[in-house]
C-alpha cells in the first residue's frame, strides 16, 4: 500500500499489480538488468548489433598480434641457432599480416568509438523525452505518493547511467568481454599447458570479484536511497525557501542535509572498501600472471614442451588478459554501482497507469457538454466508499454547484468526471457517450478547471495564458485577459505579456495568480467548466474582481462549482448536498433553504444566522433641575 494526495487529501491507494511469474526490479541479477538496458536501445538497436560484430573482429584481430609475434620470435631463435640469417620470405608475410591487424585495428576502433559515441548521446536525448512524457501522463495518484524531487533524480541519474553503460559497453567492455571469450580457448590450440594456467587464474579472478558483487550490491542499494533522500530533501527546502527563510530555518535545514550526506558516505564506504580490495587483487594479478607464466614457460622450455616464442605469446596472452580482465571489472564495478539507479528508473518506467485510453478510444471532438452519472461508485481503499450510487443530469450551460462538509465526496465526483480515476462500478457520460471511449486527451480538451491554488509555470505570462490555447494571438491574450479582470497586472509589468510569473507564481499576488488561470481557463474555450474551490483563499476584494471573472468564463458551459462558501452559489441552476459520498439534497439556492434540511443548516452557519437582539438600555430618570 502507498499513501497518495489527491485535491488535498491524502489517501491509501493500491500498487499496480505485477504480472504472474514477473521478477520484481529488485529480483533482477546482474545479466537481467543490463539485458533491460541493452533492450532500450530501440530504433538504434541495428548499429548496436554493428557494432558488437565490430568488438568480435577487434577482439579477434588483438588476438593475432601475440601469435604473430611469437612466431617471429621462433624463426629468429631457429636462425640464430643455425648460425644462419633470417629468411626474409618467412617474415614477410607475418609482419604484413602483423601490419594489416594493427592498421584494422586502428581503423576498426576509431569507428566504433565514433559510432558508440553518437549512438549513446541519441538514445540519451529520447530516453529523457519518453521517461518525461511518461511521467507526465502518469496519474494524480502516482504523483501524489512520489516526491518531484525523486522523480527528477531518476531521471537524471537513471539516463545518466544508461547513457555511461552504452558508452563504455561499445567502446571498449563488449570488446573486453568478447576478447577472454575467444583469447582462453583458442589460447589451448597454441599451448595447452600455458592457456591451463591462464585459465586457473582466470577462475581465481572472476571467483573473487563474483564475491565482491554480492557483498556490496545491497549496500549500493542502500547508498542509493540516502541519494533519493538528499535530492528530496533539497527540493523540499528550495520549493518552500519563504518557509525556510521566514521561519529561519536556514541552518536547520542545512544541517539536515548534511546528516543525510553523512548517512550517506557512511553507507558507502564500505562499497569503496571492498572495490579498494578487487583494484588491489586486479594490480596483484598483473605480477602474479606474468610471473606464473614465465616461470612456467621456462620449465616448458626446458622440458622441451614450449618454445621461446610461445612464451613470448602468452606472455603478451597474459598482458593483453590482464587488461581485459580490469576493463570487464570495471564494467562490473560500474554496473553495479548504477544497478540501484537503473531499478529505480525501471520501477518508473514500468509503472501502467491505472486510467489509460481503451482500445479503440475516439475523439469526438468539441462537445455540447450534457453530464450524466447513472449509479456511480468509487472507493479509493475498497473498504469506504468516496461516491456511493451517484446519479445525476447537467444539462448544456447548467451551473452545478457541489457542497457539503470536507471529505464528503465532492472533488471526488468531478476527478471522475475528467478520468483522474475510473469508477469501480456505474457509468458516467457526455453527450451520451461513455467517457471510458473517448481518448483522455480529447476528453481533456473538453474539461477546463480552474483550481483554488492557481498552478503557474516560471514562464512568461503569455506562456502561461497559451496553456489554454497554444495557438493564441497576443491580440487574443490580452482580450482574455480583459475578460479575466487581469489586464492592470500585464499593463503594470515592465515586460507586459512577456513579463515571468516566477516559480508557482511567486511574483504575483494570489488574487493575480487565479485570474491569469481564470484567463488560461477563457483561452481554452471548454464546454465543460470545473471551479474548485476557486475563490475560497482570496480576500473579500480580490473575490470580487475574481468572482466577475468567473462569471464571464461561465457563461454558455455546463459549469461545476466547489464551493464551501454558499454565498458563491446562490445563482447556480442547482446544488447538490453531499454527504458521505453521497447526494443528500439538491435543488435551488431558495428551495433547499426552504426545505429547512442540511443545506439550510450549513447557510444559516455561514450568513443567515438571526440578529441576536440587542439589550434595552434603561433611560436615565431625569433630575429635579432638568425637570
Amino acid at each position: 500500500m502507498e499513501l497518495s494526495c489527491v485535491n488535498d487529501r491524502w489517501r491509501v491507494v493500491k500498487p499496480v499489480p505485477r504480472r504472474p511469474n514477473e521478477p520484481t526490479l529488485s529480483e533482477m541479477n546482474f545479466f537481467k538488468l543490463y539485458s533491460r538496458v541493452l533492450s532500450l536501445l530501440g530504433p538504434e538497436a541495428r548499429l548496436g548489433w554493428l557494432l558488437a560484430a565490430a568488438n568480435v573482429a577487434l577482439a579477434a584481430a588483438q588476438f593475432a598480434e601475440p601469435v604473430l609475434f611469437g612466431r617471429i620470435i621462433d624463426n629468429l631463435v631457429r636462425a640464430q641457432a643455425a648460425s644462419t640469417a633470417p629468411n626474409f620470405t618467412d617474415l614477410t608475410p607475418l609482419l604484413a599480416a602483423w601490419v594489416a591487424f594493427g592498421l584494422f585495428t586502428i581503423g576498426c576502433s576509431v569507428l566504433v568509438a565514433l559510432h558508440s559515441d553518437r549512438l549513446s548521446h541519441r538514445r540519451k536525448q529520447a530516453i529523457t523525452t519518453m521517461y518525461f512524457e511518461h511521467v507526465l501522463q502518469l496519474p494524480l495518484q502516482f504523483h501524489g505518493g512520489s516526491h518531484s524531487g525523486r522523480l527528477m533524480k531518476v531521471m537524471l541519474t537513471g539516463v545518466d547511467a544508461l547513457w555511461g553503460l552504452w558508452l563504455s559497453f561499445f567502446r571498449e567492455h563488449l570488446a573486453a568481454f568478447v576478447a577472454l571469450f575467444v583469447l582462453l580457448p583458442l589460447s589451448l590450440f597454441v599451448n595447452w599447458r600455458l592457456a591451463s594456467l591462464l585459465v586457473i587464474l582466470c577462475v581465481i579472478f572472476a571467483a573473487l570479484t563474483v564475491l565482491v558483487i554480492r557483498k556490496t550490491d545491497k549496500l549500493q542499494s542502500a547508498v542509493e536511497s540516502h541519494y533519493t533522500a538528499m535530492a528530496e530533501r533539497a527540493s523540499d527546502a528550495l520549493s518552500n525557501i519563504a518557509l525556510v527563510q521566514g521561519f529561519a530555518r536556514v541552518e536547520a535545514e542545512v544541517k539536515s542535509l548534511r546528516n543525510e550526506a553523512d548517512r550517506l558516505l557512511s553507507a558507502q564506504m564500505p562499497v569503496l572498501n571492498w572495490w579498494a580490495m578487487i583494484a588491489v587483487l586486479t594490480r596483484s594479478a598483473t605480477t602474479i600472471t606474468m610471473l606464473s607464466i614465465f616461470t612456467l614457460g621456462i620449465w616448458l622450455n626446458i622440458r622441451g614442451q614450449a618454445t621461446i616464442g610461445e612464451i613470448v605469446t602468452f606472455m603478451n596472452f597474459a598482458a593483453l588478459l590482464i587488461v581485459r580482465l580490469e576493463q570487464a571489472v570495471g564494467f562490473t564495478n560500474k554496473v553495479l554501482l548504477d544497478a540501484p539507479r537503473l531499478r529505480e528508473f525501471f520501477q518508473v518506467l514500468d509503472t501502467v497507469p491505472a486510467v489509460r485510453d481503451s482500445p479503440g478510444a475516439i475523439d469526438p471532438g468539441r462537445m455540447r457538454g450534457l453530464i450524466e452519472f447513472h449509479d456511480v461508485s468509487f472507493s479509493y481503499d475498497g473498504k469506504r466508499p468516496a461516491i456511493a450510487d451517484l446519479s445525476f443530469t447537467a444539462l448544456p450551460g447548467e451551473t452545478i454547484a457541489l457542497v457539503g462538509s470536507t471529505g464528503a465526496g465532492k472533488s471526488t465526483a468531478l476527478a471522475l468526471l475528467h478520468r483522474a480515476f475510473d469508477p469501480q462500478s456505474g457509468v458516467i457520460k457526455i453527450d451520451g457517450m461513455d467517457i471510458k471511449v473517448l481518448k483522455l486527451a480529447a476528453l481533456r480538451h473538453n474539461i477546463g478547471v480552474v483550481y483554488q491554488e492557481a498552478l503557474l509555470f516560471n514562464r512568461s505570462i503569455a506562456e502561461n495564458l497559451r496553456v489554454g490555447n497554444p495557438d493564441a494571438t497576443d491580440e487574443q491574450l490580452l482580450e482574455a485577459a480583459a475578460r479575466a479582470q487581469a489586464s492592470d497586472l500585464i499593463s503594470r509589468h515592465p515586460d507586459g505579456l512577456e513579463g515571468t510569473v516566477g516559480e508557482r507564481g511567486r511574483s504575483l499576488s494570489g488574487g493575480e495568480r487565479q485570474r491569469i488561470s481564470i484567463a488560461r481557463a477563457l483561452l481554452k474555450d471548454p464546454p465543460i467548466l470545473i471551479l474548485d474551490e476557486a475563490t475560497s483563499a482570496l480576500d473579500a476584494t480580490t473575490e470580487r474582481k475574481v468572482q466577475a471573472a468567473l462569471d464571464e468564463v461561465m457563461k454558455g458551459r455546463t459549469t461545476f462549482v466547489i464551493a464551501h462558501r454558499l454565498a458563491t452559489v446562490r445563482n447556480a441552476t442547482r446544488i447538490l448536498v453531499f454527504d458521505q459520498g453521497r447526494v443528500i439534497e439538491q435543488g435551488t439556492f431558495d428551495e433547499l433553504v426552504a426545505r429547512d434540511g442540511r443545506f439550510a443548516e450549513l447557510a444559516r452557519a455561514q450568513f443567515m444566522a438571526p440578529p441576536q437582539p440587542v439589550p434595552q438600555q434603561e433611560t436615565p430618570a431625569l433630575s429635579p433641575a432638568a425637570e
